[in-house]
């Protein structure tokens, strides 16, 4: 897919604001997705970024902004309703039960997409409708050789994937993925990298890394966010090269 050349925005984010006190974390973001791209957001520590993904997933109410997703206004939505409609996120920290199996992490996914609280466990795994959809999510991640396993046991790495397939099973149309590679080893980063580099067929993805030469093989788009505001947005090759972002956030890291 070449999303980034669609001409309706399958996510578009207008105005975000959001303070705490005194503090503006984000401030009039403003940003459009288009369908299939995996867009990046970078940023120094503190520039707003996991507030940016919490308005967008629903999980933080914003001061002001829009958010429209497949042509619709979700602004007023809360986290479980866009879920529903489509729009998913992965924690920067995992949050996967680690008490559950690999398969009841993905089925409760499916059983929550259906309507069903989450709370509502016994049911998740004795469903063979469940778990045929959670198995098909651990299958696109590479986890169903792990599915009966307890997910506490799996490595870091193998819990980002866990993540990756609990949002797939929710039937998301665009994955919002919050640091995915953050501690891990470099095997595992490199299988997680050939995993978004396969979604990217099937999902519309929004990524937050801080991993450079990651961010820049995978992205379509980056933006590129500063004290709360997007000062650049384009393709890799031209936020590289673009002065303001050198010398905001980049650095030496684009030499």
């Amino acid at each position: 897919m070449t999303g980034a050349h669609a001409s309706d925005p399958i996510l578009a984010i207008a105005g975000l604001r959001k303070s705490f006190g005194a503090l503006t974390v984000t401030d009039d973001v403003t940003l459009d997705v288009a369908p299939g791209e995996l867009h990046a957001i970078i940023g120094p520590n503190g520039a707003g970024k996991t507030t940016l993904i919490h308005q967008i997933s629903g999980m933080l109410r914003s001061d002001r902004g829009k958010v429209t997703f497949r042509g619709r206004d979700i602004t007023g939505l809360n986290m479980v309703e866009r879920v529903r409609l489509g729009l998913a996120r992965s924690f920067q920290i995992t949050s996967i039960l680690d008490g559950f199996t690999v398969l009841e992490n993905a089925a409760m996914a499916v059983q929550a997409r259906s309507g069903s609280s989450f709370r509502f466990f016994r049911p998740a795994a004795a469903e063979r409708a469940l778990n045929t959809e959670a198995m098909a999510a651990l299958a696109q991640v590479g986890l169903e050789d792990r599915a009966d396993r307890r997910a506490g046991s799996l490595s870091h790495g193998e819990k980002r994937q866990l993540e990756i397939a609990i949002a797939l099973a929710t039937a998301a149309r665009v994955l919002l993925l919050d640091e995915p590679l953050a501690g891990t080893g470099r095997e595992e980063s490199g299988v997680l990298v050939d995993l978004m580099r396969t979604l990217k067929s099937s999902h519309t993805i929004v990524l937050i890394e801080h991993d450079m030469e990651a961010v820049f093989s995978l992205a379509d788009r980056v933006s590129v966010l500063v004290y709360g505001r997007l000062i650049a947005t384009g393709t890799p090759g031209a936020i590289r090269n673009d002065p303001d972002v050198r010398t905001a956030y980049l650095g030496e890291e684009a030499a």
